[in-house]
């Protein structure tokens, strides 16, 4: 169980062969990596400037994969690292893993963890945009209306 927040871009490949090794009660590893846009509706973008809380985004990503471990008890790893700084189109953002013995505890431990971390960590979005302008990201009905459904179980 591993959560990490960093400037540097991640290996893939790298994190799921350190997080599988040596486990084989493994039935299911699944991955979420979440990337920089070069468009939002018809403006490029240039870059995107991530900004955050070091220790209170470290400890809600440290509570949201603890409640994930709890609703899914069967969950043998998880990764969960998070990039800060001015990243570029087609840039790695977050990269979510999830491990079980089977594969729906390891995809809904995913988006679980994806859903949660999209409305409750302290992650601040400023797009460049090639018009010159810059726009903060904003909130998302959507995102919250994901979180809504994990209420209902």
């Amino acid at each position: 169980m591993a959560v990490r927040l960093q400037r540097d871009d991640f290996d893939i490949g790298r994190e799921i062969d350190h997080l599988v090794a040596g486990r084989t009660s493994i039935g299911a590893a699944v991955t979420f990596t979440g990337l920089v846009r070069d468009m939002i509706g018809d403006q490029r973008i240039l870059d995107m400037e991530l900004e955050h809380y070091p220790a209170m985004a470290q400890a809600e990503l440290e509570r949201i994969e603890a409640e994930a471990r709890q609703r899914w008890p069967m969950l043998e790893g998880t990764t969960i690292i998070h990039r800060y700084g001015t990243l570029a189109p087609g840039d790695r953002i977050v990269l979510v893993i999830t491990l079980s013995s089977h594969r729906q505890a390891a995809f809904d431990a995913n988006n679980f963890i994806m859903d949660f971390l999209k409305t409750r960590a302290p992650f601040w979005k400023k797009e460049r945009l090639a018009s010159g302008n810059a726009q903060w990201v904003e909130a998302k009905d959507k995102d919250d209306e994901a979180t809504r459904r994990w209420h209902q179980d």
